[in-house]
């Protein structure tokens, strides 16, 4: 079984680097199609770079930055993509610079009367701004009932009020562009029983419980999923609620 974690996001940062999931491919393609330009593009708050490395297959240069010092010491390498260590809304990049700036499984974090006015200033007239996270997944009935019962609800007075922003699909964010309608994309994982509550790790609620109340309730929830998974090495398919928003600068 997988070594626990049990504090902020920058620690384990190399089993956050491991356990996430990838994002849709079509996404970028999506994105990429509304760009007017595909010179530069800023993924804020990179995390490990999960999305950096799949939208440098669309553009000649992918800057990431992330506050953590932590998760740029994780993050995966790609020629084209250049990592920093930089809060979101206040860096060091050039006034219209980039032709998309985006963030993946980050807005419910940013601090907008600052972040806003930092992405205004550094996207070219008429970039595009785009934001996309994924929520609660299922699995299969069974499953999906044990980890509600021994797990999702041990953790859920533990979640940041933040959270709450994501699973409502950020429709209760200020989004100060022209809102542009995104198609639906299928965010899908497939994961053997150690890489499900490995992912399920990362949570903050998760990790939040743990330092409070000890991980015996998380190594109790690993037992009663087992008992229905069966070969803890079974590839099993899971699919994610999944959250786009985007829009145009003006220009």
């Amino acid at each position: 079984m997988f070594e626990l974690p049990y504090n902020h996001f920058s620690d384990k940062s190399d089993l956050y680097a491991r356990a996430r999931p990838r994002y849709p491919a079509a996404l970028y393609a999506w994105l990429a199609g509304l760009c007017r330009g595909r010179e530069r593009a800023w993924d804020a708050a990179c995390g490990s770079g999960q999305a950096a490395v799949d939208l440098a297959d669309h553009f000649a240069e992918v800057q990431a930055a992330d506050a953590s010092e932590q998760q740029i010491a994780n993050v995966l390498s790609h020629p084209r993509v250049t990592y920093s260590v930089q809060p979101s809304e206040a860096t060091c990049f050039a006034d219209h610079t980039f032709d998309l700036v985006c963030t993946a499984q980050a807005l419910h974090w940013f601090d907008y009367d600052q972040f806003w006015p930092e992405v205004k200033r550094v996207l070219k007239p008429g970039g595009i701004f785009a934001a996309w996270g994924y929520a609660w997944f299922s699995i299969q009935d069974e499953i999906d009932a044990i980890i509600e019962c021994s797990l999702l609800e041990v953790i859920r007075p533990y979640w940041p009020a933040q959270n709450r922003l994501l699973w409502e699909g950020y429709q209760n964010i200020p989004f100060p562009f022209e809102r542009l309608e995104a198609p639906a994309f299928e965010m899908l994982a497939h994961w053997d029983l150690d890489e499900l509550f490995a992912y399920m790790s990362t949570w903050s609620a998760t990790r939040r419980a743990m330092a409070a109340r000890g991980d015996g309730f998380f190594r109790d929830a690993y037992q009663a999923v087992q008992a229905a998974w069966g070969n803890q090495q079974t590839k099993r398919r899971a699919v994610m609620d999944f959250y786009v928003i985007a829009g145009r600068v003006g220009g």
